[in-house]
């Protein structure tokens, strides 16, 4: 049985019921239609934690979709999993790919500099103090890059970029 056709609670069928009646008026051949209920019965199951699922209809999602913008969003759930699994290079370079469809996508950003700025405080730890400012800045430059995207979010990295010395005067406007 698919997915959508197991949500238990209110707010799941409501959605399940409104994407179904989207999927059925909306002007879209039936590979992006299909594409549609596999996204959508991916963020089902990672909303469930059940991860390997949700990838698995990722996959077929990414298979199906043609459309940039929505393929960057499907990869940015599968670097959401990656990254809560603990496999920040494959995280990183799917959010990487998802950018590189949809430059406009400020929470690919900041994940990117989360993963940056816990490996940099990892090396931190470890006394690799050369690495850690490089994986710091890296995190620094993310975050100016989402900030700029979307300047009245992420106001704990705004105020870790004043701390650490890493804004600049225009990051914020």
């Amino acid at each position: 049985m698919p997915r959508s056709q197991r949500n238990d609670n209110f707010i799941d069928k409501t959605f399940t019921v409104m994407a179904d009646i989207l999927l059925k008026v909306l002007p879209a051949n039936r590979q992006a239609k299909e594409a549609f209920a596999y996204y959508r019965d991916g963020m089902n199951a990672q909303a469930e934690g059940e991860y390997a699922e949700a990838l698995q209809n990722y996959e077929e999602a990414l298979r199906l979709e043609e459309d940039p913008y929505d393929r960057s969003f499907i990869l940015y759930n599968i670097a959401l999993i990656h990254t809560s699994n603990g496999e920040h290079e494959r995280a990183l370079g799917l959010y990487e790919e998802a950018l590189g469809l949809n430059p406009r996508m400020p929470q690919a950003l900041n994940n990117m500099a989360v993963i940056y700025h816990y490996q940099g405080e990892q090396a931190k730890e470890a006394g690799d103090t050369e690495t850690a400012e490089t994986l710091l800045d890296k995190a620094a430059e993310c975050w100016k890059q989402a900030i700029r995207l979307a300047p009245n979010n992420y106001i704990e990295a705004q105020n870790w970029l004043k701390t650490t010395g890493r804004s600049e005067a225009d990051v914020f406007f």
